[in-house]
């Protein structure tokens, strides 16, 4: 049963109105940006962040009408957890193109992205720690990460991934045992060196020179593991190179575990060439010609634990019984995906609520997704299966369209990020389908409640469709980068015909300011969380609207029969 919140205020209103609750006085906040949220100490500059008030809740009644008195008569249904976008980034690999970061921005160089692991660790800190729901009190029953698990979809890339969630040691290094290799230690002044005096491009917007930072972030460190069971979904960082080119260029591929990794170009338009075919199909083989003629190169220790994984190899390593970890065995994947043709499932959330993750990438390369027709239906016959029911009148079969089942489901990227309709060459001759046709078909269902998701490194929930033919598109920031968030969702039904989603934001376990010579795990996490605020390619509007963050989501509908 349901937290009683008696205290709430909100405002009148007809249906699509957002009304704003008061906070702590009817959740449980501790750990959560309920509570307290990283706000920026100045204005203008490079700012160091600082413990600031918690967000507020907004009721959002774009789909439902909020009813009196849900609150007393509330009962929980679900309670999981999303991560998404972590990126493990493996920073001294040959096959990234940081020098295209002032074209691209943050996806080819970040300042902070030699701390990656150890933002995600202390996220599974926080999490093992918050236990429960804030409003309905419910365990967490699970944590879906919502893909781009790793940067560059390469062996030791998952290897980390596996092991922050499941438990034990990092050490989040590649090439010399002994030293960093990568483009932070080059003296290149487009990308920030924290060991260096010498000025750079970051420098010179403030960022700090940091001795030894480099030589902490590589040392071994321990992830304690989620103690809640946790599922997977695939992303397009988990696919392609730096989840843009495809696979199978061999001037590109056999970067991965060579010897020479290049930092920039003499010649002006070569970084721009390379740029062009992470967006553009036709500008690939130039880029190949481009990385093929060198640059401005370094000789590094080659890896074979750099070489790219495939999509089967990926599910594969979750069906390891080695990484079953706090479970389930595969994380959602069984032996039917182990080909890595078909990387979508359902699972049992709770009694009367199914998940379904969804694969909605494509081996064509390029960020953005979509989905293919077999999958397609696949989805629709799933959501038949439970929204139909047969009936006798006079000797006729008749069906009747009911809401036992409640689906909830997942997937990396938005309907809005689901344009690249390029063939997949697992199905070569699938067609492949845009978001709009995935939110057509899913608002043929009055049993789908929520659509979850990753991929554009933002905050932002949308309403779809109307009355019963209503779901709500719930997208999480990464954290990768700023603002670095976590999502708990809390799925209840009010007791009136309407159902509730609960969407708070979560910030890793580390202290929002630490000493630039903290180089304990929580305090490069905390610095990571700075330096990613600053960093020059990050997205101020990432955090989202109010109407984004901390929400409850009114929904009609009733509880599933059980």
């Amino acid at each position: 049963m349901g937290i009683s919140r008696r205290r709430f205020f909100q405002a009148a209103g007809a249906a699509g109105a957002v009304l704003v609750w008061g906070g702590p006085a009817w959740a449980a906040t501790t750990g959560t940006t309920l509570d307290t949220a990283a706000t920026a100490a100045g204005t203008a500059g490079y700012r160091r962040l600082q413990a600031g008030p918690g967000w507020p809740v907004v009721v959002r009644s774009d789909l439902a009408t909020p009813g009196a008195g849900r609150a007393d008569r509330r009962t929980s249904l679900a309670c999981f957890v999303q991560f998404t976008d972590m990126h493990m980034v493996d920073t001294q690999s040959p096959a990234r193109f940081e020098y295209t970061h002032p074209l691209l921005g943050a996806g080819a160089f970040r300042a902070h992205e030699t701390l990656a692991q150890h933002t995600s660790t202390a996220l599974v800190q926080k999490m093992n720690d918050i236990r429960t729901g804030p409003f309905t009190g419910r365990p967490i029953d699970f944590m879906m990460t919502t893909g781009d698990n790793t940067d560059n979809h390469e062996l030791v890339e998952l290897d980390w991934f596996l092991t922050v969630l499941n438990g034990g040691r990092i050490t989040a290094n590649t090439g010399d045992p002994s030293r960093y290799e990568g483009v932070q230690d080059s003296g290149v002044k487009a990308y920030w060196n924290p060991h260096s005096t010498l000025p750079d491009d970051y420098k010179a917007k403030g960022f700090p020179q940091v001795p030894g930072l480099l030589d902490a972030a590589i040392r071994p460190f321990g992830s304690p593991g989620l103690r809640i069971p946790w599922y997977c979904t695939f992303g397009n960082h988990d696919d392609s190179v730096v989840g843009s080119l495809p696979d199978g260029i061999p001037l590109v591929d056999d970067l991965y575990t060579s010897n020479r990794k290049i930092f920039g170009f003499s010649e002006a338009d070569a970084a721009q060439r390379v740029a062009r075919a992470m967006t553009d199909p036709a500008h690939v083989l130039d880029a190949a010609t481009v990385i093929s003629q060198g640059g401005l190169v370094r000789t590094v220790t080659p890896d074979a634990r750099r070489r790219p994984f495939s999509t089967a190899e990926f599910v594969q390593a979750h069906l390891d019984p080695r990484h079953t970890g706090p479970g389930p065995h595969g994380h959602g994947f069984t032996p039917d995906n182990a080909d890595g043709v078909d990387v979508f499932y359902t699972f049992r959330i709770a009694p009367g609520v199914t998940g379904v993750s969804l694969d909605t990438t494509t081996t064509a390369g390029f960020a953005d997704g979509s989905i293919g027709l077999h999958q397609y239906l696949w989805l629709e016959r799933t959501l038949k299966r439970s929204s139909s029911r047969y009936y006798d009148v006079f000797g006729l079969q008749h069906r009747q369209d009911v809401t036992d089942e409640l689906f909830i489901l997942f997937s990396h990227h938005t309907s809005w990020t689901m344009g690249n309709v390029l063939p997949d060459r697992r199905r070569p001759l699938d067609p492949r389908l845009d978001g709009d046709a995935l939110v057509t078909l899913l608002g043929r269902f009055p049993n789908v409640v929520a659509w979850v998701n990753g991929h554009t490194h933002q905050n932002r929930i949308v309403a779809h469709g109307t009355g019963d033919r209503a779901f709500w598109e719930i997208n999480t920031a990464a954290h990768v980068d700023h603002p670095q968030h976590a999502r708990i969702i809390e799925l209840a039904d009010n007791g009136d015909g309407t159902l509730s989603l609960f969407t708070t934001l979560v910030e890793g376990d580390a202290p929002y300011q630490a000493d630039y010579d903290d180089f304990s795990p929580r305090g490069l996490a905390a610095l990571a969380r700075e330096f990613a605020f600053n960093d020059p390619h990050a997205d101020p509007n990432a955090v989202g609207a109010v109407t984004d963050r901390n929400t409850e989501l009114l929904v009609a509908g009733r509880a599933p029969v059980r």
